[in-house]
């Protein structure tokens, strides 16, 4: 039989979300793949409900329904202080993921370099590669996850087309500060590149931390192309709605790449979720104060169980070093911690370029009463690891 593509042979199935099926077989509680078991806004979920019955249900405009795309441009213009025109600005796609992807194959030809900072959400290394280019590592060094500015430089030296920068970071919760983000804007200007920005945790950044967008950055909305979604600012994580906002010229391009890629993203969907895009800034405020019950709650766990980590400063991830356990095998341990102590991670070599075996990741967009009941569990990690294993 004829042979596969080779750009498949070079990147793994998600190890995120073969971590889901592993929590699944073991009813371990799921802190691996992100997202919560609590339910969206009841305002929310009424509009839903009620589009169910009126519609629509057919094809909305490829690159999102007027109205979406109108509620979506104010909501987006009144929080990154940039005017954004729904018309010329905005492509919707399904969910961020479609979104990256429409990003990459519109900035990038075939043989093109990307930037990508390690460690980096999974996805990013596979979608340099199915666009045909090549991914140029750069380290964000734990415990405080920063580059060196002098390994970004040379990074820039070697022309890249753009650099993808997820900020708030997941897997390690960094948020990038202006002058990290103005050091990285002054290399993309004098290199001329693009920066993709994946900014789906831009309201889940942890005092006094704050979040800048890159794109309002002087001189950087012509050069930025943003990807972001509304999964975890709603807890729609199933709704696949995202989007990406840029200049108009990259629009021009990306609404051709998504047409045929998707066609377009869900109607009856979109319909429904304008009620979420006109939420008032109490919202957002809520939003923030539960994410950062749920961190103190899951840290203290972590406390009390003895781990190490380094507290995220956005997102709702942490980064736990497991070295006191394993040093190489971050695969094999998260597989026992589902199994014996009934707590899901994903190990952290999944995340990182570099060769690294003693660090994992967990969620806590979860219950307080998740979160607490996977602490209890934790405590017993130390007993049942020095008993005898399968």
């Amino acid at each position: 039989m004829p042979q596969t593509s080779e750009r498949t042979a070079v990147f793994t199935e998600s190890v995120i979300r073969r971590m889901t099926r592993v929590a699944n077989r073991y009813d371990a509680i799921n802190l691996s793949q992100g997202f919560p078991d609590f339910e969206p806004p009841s305002a929310l979920v009424a509009a839903l409900a009620e589009t169910a019955g009126t519609g629509p249900h057919q094809y909305a405009v490829t690159w999102g329904a007027p109205n979406f795309r109108e509620a979506l441009a104010a909501k987006q213009s009144r929080f990154m202080g940039v005017p954004l025109d729904p018309d010329r600005h905005l492509v919707v796609t399904c969910g961020s993921t479609e979104a990256m992807m429409v990003a990459m194959l519109t900035a990038c030809n075939p043989g093109d370099s990307v930037i990508v900072f390690s460690p980096f959400y999974e996805n990013y290394g596979a979608d340099v590669i199915l666009s045909g280019a090549r991914p140029i590592y750069v380290p964000l060094r734990p415990p405080d996850f920063a580059f060196d500015p002098g390994e970004l430089r040379a990074a820039f030296r070697q022309g890249p087309k753009a650099l993808i920068l997820c900020n708030p970071s997941n897997p390690s919760g960094k948020v990038f500060t202006r002058e990290e983000l103005l050091a990285i804007a002054a290399l993309a200007e004098e290199f001329d590149a693009f920066v993709i920005t994946d900014e789906v945790y831009e309201h889940i950044v942890y005092a006094p931390h704050r979040h800048v967008y890159f794109a309002a950055l002087p001189g950087m909305f012509d050069r930025t192309i943003c990807v972001s979604s509304l999964s975890k600012t709603y807890s729609i994580t199933g709704w696949r709605l995202g989007y990406v906002i840029a200049a108009p010229a990259i629009i021009d391009s990306a609404r051709k790449v998504h047409d045929f890629l998707t066609v377009g993203a869900a109607a009856p969907l979109q319909e429904a979720a304008v009620t979420a895009l006109k939420f008032q800034d109490d919202y957002y405020a809520q939003l923030l104060d539960a994410y950062t019950r749920k961190r103190d709650v899951f840290l203290s766990g972590l406390d009390d169980a003895g781990l190490r980590y380094t507290a995220p400063q956005g997102a709702y991830y942490v980064m736990v070093d497991v070295s006191e356990f394993t040093r190489d095998d971050d695969v094999g341990f998260c597989e026992w911690l589902a199994r014996d102590v009934g707590v899901a991670a994903v190990p952290g070599s999944s995340f990182f370029h570099e060769p690294v075996g003693h660090l994992i990741r967990f969620h806590f967009a979860k219950r307080e009463e998740t979160l607490a009941a996977a602490g209890e569990r934790l405590k017993r990690l130390r007993d049942r690891w020095r008993s005898p294993r399968m």
